[in-house]
């Protein structure tokens, strides 16, 4: 335990763990472990009293029992993400449940582990270290761009069947931007785009986002928040005004049936109207287990149905149409791009002092 211990890294602050448990020497145990290793404590004997405790404080992370009188754990959780609105706050559920069902449902809610009782000490601090050291890093994120894009590549590598697809989508989205005459500063918002648009899906559980089946409607109300998850981590960032846009608007669609604002028109706003016809091309024509990519031909086909129906804009469609067909080639991702990326995942975290391999599942 001393090897996993030594590995947290709190020369900053302490991080603060909430204990939430109905039974004070459960509260207990778990204190003297992780007070032993330096982490702030506080505890609650209610479902109840952690949401308050939670709106009026910051931790670093949440030990949620589920089987507690009045509001149980599945309940607190799911309002410590709904009405708190805390979506990256790590929840690690506590109990002696073991079924299936009991894992699937704490994960729906939000949590992002599950610890059996009686516990190891061993492992509570192994995983607890593990949540409070993620939860730090995504606290840093206005500290600098690396570690922001290091976070959105570990949504990508989540997704083995995605390829480069953050890398071509910011060169295509670049070519794009200069074939419409973009400046410099709406450039480098395409290219930060293209890696940095689906950041929010940090905050969406790992239940839904690898599901591999089709969504419920539940769980789609759950996965189309990512957008304002995304926007929310990166408004603070003056240097990301105009990506946000991109961010918080790449799923809407021109006759206003996308999300998550229903937006229409030009009330899109522009960087994020470019990027979409990147996106979507992207995925027409790329390989994906259950499909095979089209040509450019019909994927173009595609693409001009769409935008019959509403879903693009169709002065831009044109543009993108007359780019595809006219120089297709600079649309091609430079061999300067390919690559294994995980040491460059990695190797963006390294000077924070984090160990980011146990993240990727």
């Amino acid at each position: 335990m001393n090897e996993v211990g030594n590995g947290i890294n709190n020369t900053i602050a302490p991080f603060r763990v909430l204990i939430v448990d109905d039974m004070a020497t459960n509260r207990l145990v778990a204190r003297s472990v992780l007070a032993r290793y330096g982490y702030e404590v506080e505890e609650a004997e209610s479902g109840e009293k952690a949401l308050s405790m939670l709106a009026e404080r910051q931790y670093d992370s949440v030990l949620m029992d589920i089987m507690m009188p009045g509001m149980d754990g599945f309940e607190a959780c799911h309002k410590i993400r709904t009405e708190l609105e805390l979506t990256l706050l790590p929840v690690i559920m506590l109990t002696s449940l073991s079924g299936p069902d009991d894992v699937a449902r704490s994960m729906a809610v939000g949590a992002n582990d599950f610890i059996h009782k009686p516990f190891n000490a061993t492992e509570l601090l192994a995983r607890v270290n593990a949540a409070v050291t993620h939860k730090r890093l995504t606290d840093r994120l206005d500290d600098t761009e690396s570690v922001l894009f290091a976070l959105a590549r570990m949504v990508e590598a989540k997704d083995l069947t995605t390829g480069d697809h953050c890398d071509r989508l910011a060169h295509r989205s670049i070519m794009f931007g200069k074939h419409l005459g973009c400046k410099s500063e709406e450039l480098e918002a395409l290219r930060r785009g293209g890696v940095l648009h689906d950041i929010g899906k940090l905050g969406i559980p790992d239940a839904i986002l690898l599901k591999p089946g089709a969504l419920d409607d539940e769980e789609w109300v759950v996965m189309r928040r990512h957008p304002e998850i995304g926007a929310r981590l990166c408004s603070s960032l003056k240097t990301m005004q105009m990506t946000t846009d991109i961010i918080s608007c790449h799923h809407e669609r021109w006759n206003g049936s996308g999300y998550p604002k229903g937006l229409k028109g030009e009330d899109i706003p522009l960087l994020a109207r470019i990027f979409q016809l990147v996106d979507v091309f992207d995925a027409l024509t790329s390989d994906r287990p259950y499909k095979k990519a089209l040509s450019t031909e019909k994927a173009i086909e595609i693409m001009q149905q769409e935008c019959a129906k509403g879903f693009w804009d169709p002065e831009l469609l044109g543009q993108f149409i007359a780019l595809l067909r006219e120089s297709a080639e600079v649309l091609e991702l430079p061999r300067s791009f390919a690559g294994d990326k995980s040491s460059t995942i990695f190797d963006s975290i390294a000077g924070l002092g984090v160990d980011a391999k146990h993240w990727i599942k």
